[in-house]
């Protein structure tokens, strides 16, 4: 059976606001908070409220126009998304494990009320900047009825049961370090599940009837009945905890990707606007089905790479619940939906599985360029030369930006639009392409910075001068 979801290009019926200026000035106000400023370390361990933004920069960037297919890994976007993550979660509970009391202006200021109304003004512009382009990549087509929907919903579950690969599984075997890959998967889905539920739980407020309950049970589950030893989200610290990894929310907010963020950001975007929940019962059997054998291979690789040192158990749960789960949000929450609420409800749903879908593979596809780069760090490196030949005889003539910092100068991690070139003048920088990979740059080496890949540095002398190059396409320059 084929799809009767297309690609279109249609033109977004998204939330319209007139007034860009007020969002601007209330996002530039927002970025005042000083939990959001840039910070001198690269983790935030155990400290939920201090979320690097780079808010420095707000009043530059333009979020009046939405998104594309092509620009959604953007420097705008990472921004974006980190921003609208930290306006959600200002809906969740937090509180630090230890030292509370030195940390209470923090959690104070994390829910001021004033910060509180800001996030409620900027958050429908992020999310009309980050998610209008998928009204104009999906559209449902077709008179759809409920038994065409459970046939297609069962052929994706029997799809997925019989896949024997995975390209990210595929991808971190094959990295030149399969660890520091597997560390920077666990770290990306890090951002969502250990608040894992979080934001589904936004959905089991009200009174909807029976569906209301079908849905709490899963909920439950994922709380663990109540057993905190069993939550899943305490399953997976000990996941993160066994490879030598930080357990606590948000201690590696400067390594999530920008396509992790507007994943998670997607699932709490559809969680809190009620008038989408048919929306996200199509994403949730969508979420449920797919980790069924996402987290049977992802133990596989993860044993493979780890041995028995690794505490798999968060995945081996998922394995066996989400197969429940799966069948669960078919038979008991989407088809009472379409019984009780009629067949016009079924675009929706369909549309839910179709958004997820995409961004999922969107991610994916993200992660999967990440780890080539940053095993090809020593590949960049050496071409940096080559490049700024280029520049030095004038066959090519980039924009350029000097900048000159003192040792320990951190540079929170960030991408760019194009490809550059970084070319070190004077003195050493660590180049980060990840927790705890760098490449060693010194006077007179340079990198060459691939467009959209996430990256920082920090000055390892007493001082270093060094240059960006924007060169738009690196290949053409050496062409």
């Amino acid at each position: 059976m084929q799809t009767k979801t297309r690609f279109s290009q249609e033109t977004s019926a998204a939330l319209k606001i007139s007034d860009y200026d007020f969002f601007k000035s209330c996002l530039i106000e927002y970025g005042k908070c000083n939990l959001f400023k840039d910070t001198e370390e690269w983790l935030l361990e155990d400290n939920p409220y201090r979320r690097t933004l780079r808010p420095h920069i707000f009043h530059h960037l333009d979020f009046s126009k939405p998104l594309d297919r092509n620009n959604l890994l953007t420097y705008n976007s990472l921004t974006a998304n980190r921003t609208l993550l930290t306006v959600y979660e200002s809906n969740f509970v937090f509180l630090p494990k230890h030292d509370f009391v030195r940390k209470r202006e923090d959690f104070e200021k994390f829910y001021d009320p004033k910060i509180m109304t800001l996030g409620h003004i900027i958050r429908p512009w992020l999310e009309r900047y980050i998610f209008s382009f998928l009204d104009s990549e999906i559209s449902v087509t077709g008179n759809w009825t409920a038994a065409a929907v459970e046939e297609y919903f069962q052929e994706y579950a029997e799809t997925v049961k019989n896949t024997q690969t995975n390209l990210v599984m595929e991808t971190i075997e094959g990295s030149t370090d399969p660890v520091h890959a597997v560390k920077t998967f666990l770290i990306q889905l890090a951002g969502d599940f250990l608040v894992e539920s979080s934001a589904m739980s936004r959905n089991i407020l009200g009174s909807y009837g029976s569906l209301q309950s079908e849905l709490f049970k899963v909920v439950i589950d994922e709380y663990g009945y109540g057993v905190h030893q069993t939550k899943h989200s305490k399953l997976f610290e000990e996941t993160l905890l066994s490879v030598g990894l930080e357990s606590t929310p948000h201690s590696y907010w400067q390594f999530y990707l920008t396509s992790s963020l507007m994943l998670n950001n997607y699932f709490n975007y559809i969680c809190t606007d009620h008038s989408k929940f048919f929306r996200y019962l199509g994403a949730i059997f969508y979420a449920e089905t797919t980790f069924i054998k996402f987290c049977e291979l992802a133990a596989k690789t993860m044993k493979k790479i780890f041995g028995s040192t690794i505490n798999n158990r968060y995945f081996l749960e998922h394995v066996h619940i989400d197969r429940h789960h799966s069948r669960m949000v078919l038979e008991k929450l989407i088809k009472p939906a379409i019984a009780s609420y009629g067949e016009g409800i079924i675009p929706d749903i369909l549309r839910g599985f179709e958004e997820a879908k995409l961004i999922s593979e969107i991610a994916d596809r993200d992660f999967i360029d990440q780890v080539h780069w940053a095993d090809d760090g020593l590949k960049y490196k050496a071409l940096a030369l080559p490049v700024y030949k280029k520049i030095q005889d004038g066959s090519i003539n980039p924009k350029m930006q000097q900048f000159i910092e003192p040792r320990g100068e951190l540079s929170v991690t960030h991408v760019h639009d194009g490809d550059e070139l970084c070319y070190i003048e004077s003195g050493v920088m660590k180049f980060v392409t990840g927790d705890d990979r760098y490449t060693i740059l010194n006077a007179g080496e340079g990198t060459v910075i691939q467009h959209n890949r996430l990256h920082g540095a920090i000055i390892e002398s007493e001082e270093c001068v060094y240059n960006i190059y924007s060169i738009g396409d690196y290949q053409k320059c050496l062409s």
